[in-house]
């Protein structure tokens, strides 16, 4: 099991939350920490845009990733939603068993 965090941000606590939710609920994640807002600048089509927005660090595993980044994206508000995953290199044995244990990937889609 490789663990991962996971970063993304949204453009409010309403949808912060549902996302969170969603991710849990489903097995996706073991755990998602909603931050406090922030103020990000960034480069969207030629201008500089600032926003406020919400950070989430999402804990999740390796086998997980491909349907969590998708669930996001589904979820997700922006045309181009930032989904960066860090690897954990390092953690609490007991913590990164708590989190391959929390998470389930979804099963292979069979094709007949």
């Amino acid at each position: 099991m490789s663990a991962l965090l996971v970063l993304t941000n949204l453009p409010d606590r309403p949808a912060a939350e549902a996302l969170a939710a969603t991710l849990v609920e489903t097995r996706l994640a073991a755990c998602v920490n909603i931050l406090a807002p922030c103020r990000s600048v960034y480069r969207w089509q030629g201008a500089v845009e600032a926003a406020d927005e919400v950070p989430l660090l999402i804990k999740t595993t390796d086998e997980c990733y491909p349907a969590l980044e998708a669930a996001i994206r589904a979820a997700h508000p922006y045309e181009l939603p930032e989904v960066i995953a860090l690897p954990v290199e390092r953690g609490l044995p007991a913590y990164l068993a708590w989190l391959a244990a929390e998470t389930v990937p979804p099963p292979p889609i069979v094709r007949t």
